[in-house]
């Protein structure tokens, strides 16, 4: 027991270092909090697994030392200098350690044994640079979270960070993109309301209130268990010609002259269509935003090949203006290819 209480020890202080620039900016514990625990929990942990001794009993001169740990899975990685895993849990370990410098040696292997193919390496050494500088993001930790997030469009964490990076260098539209998503991904509830606040903010649009998301958003009964707008969506010749049965369907009602941030979502799959969506107060992003409270919305459905809300090259899509009181099902064609 003796040891894990080192390590729980250890993780603290890692995690408050890292968490408190982020924290003292914003008045806010950041999205990552929960991901930075587990990295560094979970790194710990993995470091005793892979070289340490868990059968070993717990008390005095029991448990091993966390340098010696580190040492030696060091001696190790100099006799397999290929185990990519190794240098990832070293990294981490050098993390938990505040041994900044090191951790960032140790990435920059793992990063060249899988060819920056690895969105979390990437991410790893990011935030390692980031730690070294007391939290300040770098040119080169900005590149490195654009780089992951080209690997994975959705990754919570390079979402998060990659929008931090578009806000310094001036795109706040970019950054507001990329909150957006993450608000989409059913982000935490306790900063909900601190991204949206940011995105308002980028988008020039009022301020956000401070709600509480913990609380469950009143939902009108006459209103819950039936969609407020149904909408027979279809795909033009051309566009069925050239999408793949796999592709994804953003189904979106956006309050006209105000596209950001969205009233409600839904998401399918190509395969299903032509398909009716309806859409109701259940698919809202934002608790106080309910799709009942307006008289006319536009909805957009969007295909799209590479996952994403956010329209691209490439993507097909079509939008009309509707009436919330029509009582009809809109009929709604695919036909236009974003340039």
């Amino acid at each position: 027991m003796t040891m894990w209480l080192i390590l729980g020890a250890l993780c603290l202080v890692a995690v408050a270092f890292a968490i408190w620039p982020l924290y003292r900016d914003s008045g806010h514990l950041p999205p990552v909090l929960a991901a930075v625990i587990v990295l560094v929990v979970g790194s710990s942990a993995a470091l005793y697994l892979y070289i340490g001794q868990p059968g070993v009993p717990s008390g005095a001169g029991a448990a091993p030392d966390v340098g010696e740990m580190v040492n030696s899975l060091s001696e190790r990685l100099a006799e397999n200098p290929d185990d990519i895993q190794g240098w990832l849990i070293l990294g981490r370990s050098q993390q938990a350690l505040q041994q900044y410098d090191e951790a960032i040696v140790s990435f920059e292997r793992a990063l060249q044994l899988d060819k920056g193919q690895n969105a979390q390496t990437l991410l790893a050494l990011a935030i390692a640079l980031m730690e070294q500088q007391g939290g300040e993001m770098t040119d080169r930790s900005s590149s490195l979270f654009e780089s992951a997030l080209a690997l994975e469009s959705n990754n919570a964490n390079a979402l998060f960070y990659g929008g931090g990076a578009a806000a310094r260098r001036g795109d706040v539209s970019l950054a507001a993109d990329r909150w957006e998503i993450l608000l989409g991904l059913n982000a935490p509830d306790e900063i909900q309301a601190l991204l949206q606040r940011k995105i308002n903010e980028w988008r020039g649009l009022p301020p956000v209130e401070d709600f509480d998301f913990t609380t469950p958003v009143a939902i009108d009964p006459a209103v819950a268990d039936g969609p407020i707008v149904v909408i027979n969506i279809s795909l033009s010749e051309e566009a069925i010609s050239v999408l793949p049965a796999d592709a994804t369907v953003f189904v979106i009602a956006r309050a006209p002259g105000q596209p950001s941030p969205p009233i409600a979502v839904a998401r399918r799959q190509l395969a299903d269509f032509p398909t009716l969506v309806g859409l109701s107060d259940r698919d809202a992003m934002i608790p106080n935003r309910k799709l009942s409270s307006f008289a006319e919305f536009e909805i957009v459905a969007r295909a799209t090949v590479s996952g994403q809300p956010i329209a691209q090259s490439g993507d097909w899509s079509g939008s009309l203006i509707v009436s919330a009181n029509s009582g009809q099902t809109i009929d709604l064609l695919i036909d236009q290819k974003i340039p």
